[in-house]
């Protein structure tokens, strides 16, 4: 790997597992790959030094919390040198969920939710209204058909 670092079979099973619940217990994690907490712990410590692991996240079910409506929205901007102005008013608004600055027909293209068509358009609106836009394009997900860390951890593991 780019970083020196040399990932085996059993970190692999480690970031299966961590991928799967990230609040496992290290204990839990040694039972199940029959190797000591230590171990693990050993394990996590040098993935986390050395960057594969940053942090945890919690996955939220956002349909029970009433935000199941995802939109995305390209945005063409007046000028390139508005971009960080604009991305740090998207980051001012909470519904924006991710936002990447990109090549091709927009500039920067990025996720929103919301808890229906309304609430949307105010969102939109709102991005529109951002000064240094030119336009917007937005797109309604119909339905996320994957999301899987897990395929792309192994394709990687499978390369190295």
């Amino acid at each position: 790997m780019e970083n020196g670092i040399k990932l085996d079979e059993i970190d692999r099973q480690i970031l299966d597992l961590l991928i799967e619940n990230t609040r496992i217990p290290f204990t839990d994690i040694a039972k199940k790959l029959l190797v000591s907490a230590g171990t693990v712990h050993v394990r996590v410590k040098k993935m986390e030094d050395a960057d594969i692991i940053r942090g945890s996240s919690l996955n939220l079910d956002y349909e029970k919390l009433g935000y199941s409506f995802i939109a995305y929205v390209g945005i063409l901007l007046e000028k390139t040198e508005k971009t960080k102005f604009v991305i740090d008013q998207l980051n001012a608004i909470p519904n924006v969920t991710v936002a990447h600055v990109t090549t091709g027909k927009y500039n920067i293209f990025c996720k929103l939710r919301a808890k229906d068509t309304n609430h949307a358009k105010e969102i939109i609106f709102s991005i529109d209204d951002i000064d240094g836009i030119n336009r917007t394009e937005s797109m309604i997900s119909l339905e996320e058909s994957i999301n899987d860390k897990k395929r792309l951890m192994h394709s990687i593991f499978n390369d190295i």
